[in-house]
């Protein structure tokens, strides 16, 4: 396959545009695919968004919690054979239980001692791809904590307790019931991992991609030919849409959705005793935003046939 066809390729799955509009947006825009997306969403050529990225690298995300204080962690492997080992999950797990030790970044994970011996993770990791055979990365990690209230957890689809493909942790300030309030944590734990919201708040979102926003929904509505006080209103009234769409307190509770997460945490409230304010969240999928190298087997295959 030619480089030009792999690109038109990938944008005809990244945006579910016809081959030749995404031959023509590549065109438009110098073979740049997020800039073929964007020229294919300004033409209303296509609604999809970009991809988050190639989920492609195995191992497993981790969770562990004590009291109010808890972290996620990521361990990369090669293969998901290797991150189904009982000696790599092992490994994923102690990663977790020391990441509770530290201020959660990953320099201080990496750094601290490692249990049952005298190396620190990084070199711990290091001996177990000597052991396992396998490359191995402590990729990224996460820590939450509250002076008051319950950082809560969620795992989802694990496969063993605190270890899967999608780790979430939400933070819940509040004097009340720490046990409601870890309960409801758990709740919205949950949402999260199904919507995978861009952020907390309005103020939150990355002002880089309000702006991208903008811009498209901008060029969007020109094409109805309609003054520009009049695409102001309706640039005005996507954005609200698109908040409600990417924020967390904006969206609607997946657990019910005649609610918005704000909402049903004013409803949780009378549980939790006390006032309750969500102040963090920390969402980690398996492998997002990691490029793995992919092979046309039948290519292969007719290649060394013909060598």
């Amino acid at each position: 396959m030619s480089d030009s066809a792999a690109l038109v390729k990938e944008s005809r799955e990244m945006t579910g545009a016809g081959m030749m509009d995404c031959k023509n947006a590549l065109a438009e825009t110098g073979g740049d695919l997020d800039a073929a997306a964007d020229w294919l969403r300004k033409k209303g050529i296509s609604t999809a968004e970009k991809k988050s990225g190639h989920t492609a690298a195995e191992g497993r995300v981790a969770v562990a919690v004590q009291g109010t204080n808890a972290v996620l962690v990521e361990v990369n492997s090669e293969t998901d054979f290797v991150a189904r080992n009982d000696a790599f999950q092992e490994l994923v797990r102690n990663v977790a239980s020391v990441a509770l030790t530290t201020d959660g970044s990953r320099d201080a994970v990496a750094a601290a001692a490692y249990p049952g011996g005298s190396k620190n993770v990084e070199e711990s990791i290091k001996d177990a791809v000597a052991t396992i055979g396998e490359n191995m990365t402590l990729r990224r990690t996460a820590k939450l904590s509250v002076s008051k209230g319950a950082v809560a957890s969620y795992v989802h689809n694990a496969v063993v307790d605190g270890l899967g493909k999608i780790g979430v942790l939400v933070a819940i300030e509040t004097d009340g019931d720490a046990e409601a309030a870890r309960a409801f944590g758990r709740q919205v734990a949950m949402h999260v991992a199904a919507t995978n919201p861009a952020a907390l708040t309005d103020a939150e979102v990355d002002q880089s991609l309000v702006t991208r926003e903008k811009e498209i929904f901008a060029e969007q509505a020109r094409q109805s030919g309609k003054p520009e006080n009049i695409i102001e209103k309706m640039v005005e009234g996507r954005m609200r849409k698109f908040f409600e769409e990417v924020v967390l307190l904006k969206q609607n509770f997946v657990i019910n959705p005649d609610l918005t997460v704000e909402a049903a945490l004013k409803e949780a409230e009378k549980d939790i005793g006390a006032p309750a304010k969500i102040v963090a969240f920390q969402r980690f999928a398996l492998g997002e935003g990691i490029e793995k190298e992919t092979t046309d087997f039948a290519a292969e295959v007719a290649a060394a046939a013909k060598s």
